[in-house]
């Protein structure tokens, strides 16, 4: 049976845990995530794991914020005045907005509301975290 290897299509089942064991994201009762090793697809550290890795097998990683989302970024956070906001959209703790910047668009999680600002922090919501996953591969394609 062969390895897992760069350009090769994969298809595997995953649980992702945070450091305090929180679950974040599973493949567990949907279909296997299927992606190219090698293609950027998923997270470095994620394609460095699965490399190597034979039908059937299991294993568990854990991948260091460098090579998952990466660290947070302060300047990634910012304040804005709740005058810059249109008048539809009441911002509240923990909501997801897009914005457009220069033409892209961003995703921003709200932090904090006070009486006159906002702070939205852009980074990833896992920037920062070691991740760690239970993998099985299923197939190689």
């Amino acid at each position: 049976m062969r390895a897992a290897k760069t350009g090769d299509s994969v298809r595997l089942h995953y649980t992702g845990t945070l450091g305090n064991g929180k679950e974040f994201d599973s493949s567990r009762g949907r279909a296997p995530l299927a992606f190219t090793l090698g293609s950027g697809q998923v997270i470095p550290g994620f394609d460095v794991a699965v490399t190597g890795m034979r039908v059937g097998e299991k294993k568990t990683v854990t991948i260091p914020a460098a090579e998952a989302y990466g660290e947070r970024q302060n300047e990634l956070v910012v304040e804005m005045p709740l005058s810059r906001f249109p008048d539809h959209i009441r911002p509240e703790v923990g909501q997801e907005l897009e914005m457009a910047r220069q033409g892209d668009r961003i995703h921003v999680i709200v932090r904090e509301v006070s009486a006159n600002t906002v702070v939205l922090d852009a980074n990833h919501p896992l920037a920062g975290e070691d991740l760690t996953f239970q993998l099985e591969l299923v197939s190689i394609d």
